[in-house]
């Protein structure tokens, strides 16, 4: 089971505290042994100078009374180069404290030396050794001072440490939790909204942090779901309202094709009405099916090299519109191609009103298809959604609202893309422009 956010975070903060609490400690450490150890060999040089002006003079090193030389704490030994003892402070003896190598290179100049313990003092200590008149002395002191000050150093850090570590942790543990606080606010609200709820917008606190930041980029995609879950309704809800005519018109039909005797010209004509009906809800539905793959970015294409005014002419002659196209060639899907133009020629017969006339022309790179007619044009408030679905220029206006909304796809289909605008000496323009293929 993985452990809460919060504990993991903890203790990577009270193992990345421990670390610099180690770190601190050893370093601390480390520079008072040595600031102990520089200060023994001062004190040790100095003791060296004033015993060796004693010895030159003649004076003996038992008689400093602990002047000196501390008893118990500090001892003294003249010895030459043979390692024949001179002069000792009590209780060293007659042993030299150095070996014949050390006494050479004593002789040289200063010496330190470490042992584990001297004669008559079982404790460790440091040693200077510096020539005299021929002959060696030796200067030393006991470390006990020192262990004792490195102890007490050692104890207080692992004393105080652990404690420092174990505050650090709570701290650590309380400011996890601060900074997770807003992120559980985020997910209990997050908890609480459905399709039902997406107006509900998850808490951000004004800090401009990385969790505001975080706040403010859910929010947004709440935003998109919303309008996304909402068009999807619209979307149904249209649907089914334009598939409710036709479909209620073929069982009206089909019902009164057989609930009475009819002639045969009236039968013929109920399954005209039923026949026609029938092409409305196939045309209905792959017109649906296109939009919900352009939701999906699989809109399936077979391009190829089309010649726009054949494409123009069979289009224009089936609705009885004009033509003025220019010689051009544009690669795209010809039936989808062909579908877009069709649907921009038959809204503009139906609700432009005048000639229509279909047009085409070289453009910034782009090949241009302009259906324009002679109407009143578009509603102001129209144009700035008329690519939208089941947009109608007004109200009880025939069709099912999903030409131009068609119109757009195909072209976004191929990369291009569709227009409308109200031509200034009157009626409507409604174009879709397409990428010219390249010069071979």
């Amino acid at each position: 089971m993985r452990l809460p956010l919060r504990i993991r975070l903890t203790l990577v903060f009270s193992l990345a505290m421990a670390l610099v609490l180690a770190g601190v400690g050893w370093f601390a450490y480390s520079r008072v042994a040595g600031d102990l150890t520089g200060a023994l060999d001062q004190q040790l040089r100095g003791r060296a100078q004033d015993l060796s002006a004693l010895v030159r003079h003649g004076g003996s090193l038992r008689a400093t009374d602990g002047q000196l030389v501390e008893s118990g704490e500090s001892f003294a030994q003249v010895v030459t180069a043979e390692g024949r003892v001179v002069d000792a402070t009590p209780p060293l003896g007659r042993r030299s404290l150095l070996d014949a190598a050390e006494r050479r290179r004593a002789r040289d100049g200063e010496l330190f030396v470490d042992r584990p313990s001297v004669p008559g003092l079982d404790e460790p200590a440091r040693m200077l050794a510096v020539p005299v008149g021929g002959r060696i002395l030796v200067a030393g002191a006991t470390r006990e001072n020192r262990s004792e000050t490195l102890s007490s150093v050692r104890d207080a850090f692992l004393i105080g440490g652990p404690i420092a570590l174990l505050l650090a942790s709570l701290a650590g543990y309380v400011l996890a939790g601060a900074a997770l606080r807003p992120i559980e606010a985020m997910r209990r609200r997050a908890a609480e909204i459905s399709t039902s709820s997406l107006d509900e917008r998850l808490p951000v606190a004004g800090t401009g942090d990385e969790v505001s930041r975080l706040g403010e980029t859910l929010n947004a995609m709440l935003d998109r779901i919303e309008h996304g879950v909402e068009r999807e309704r619209r979307f149904v809800a249209d649907a089914s309202h334009q598939l409710r005519t036709p479909l209620a018109t073929l069982t009206t039909e089909l019902e009164l094709a057989l609930g009475s005797e009819r002639s045969s010209d009236e039968m013929r004509m109920a399954l005209a009405s039923a026949a026609e009906s029938t092409t409305r809800l196939s045309r209905l539905a792959d017109d649906l099916l296109l939009l919900a793959r352009a939701d999906d970015g699989r809109v399936p294409l077979k391009p190829e090299e089309l010649d726009v005014a054949d494409l123009a002419q069979r289009v224009a002659e089936r609705h009885g519109a004009c033509v003025d196209v220019e010689p051009l060639v544009v690669r795209a899907d010809g039936l989808r191609l062909e579908q877009a133009l069709t649907n921009m020629v038959d809204n503009a017969v139906r609700h432009g009103g005048g000639d229509v006339t279909v047009t085409a022309r070289q453009h910034n790179g782009r090949v241009e298809l302009h259906v324009l007619d002679d109407g009143p044009g578009f509603p102001a408030d129209f144009v700035s959604h008329a690519f939208e679905r089941f947009s109608h220029a007004s109200i009880g206006t025939d069709g099912s609202g999903l030409g131009l909304a068609i119109v757009e796809t195909i072209a976004k289909a191929h990369g291009g893309e569709a227009h409308v605008r109200n031509r200034p000496g009157g009626g409507a323009d409604v174009w879709l422009a397409l990428p010219s293929p390249p010069v071979r």
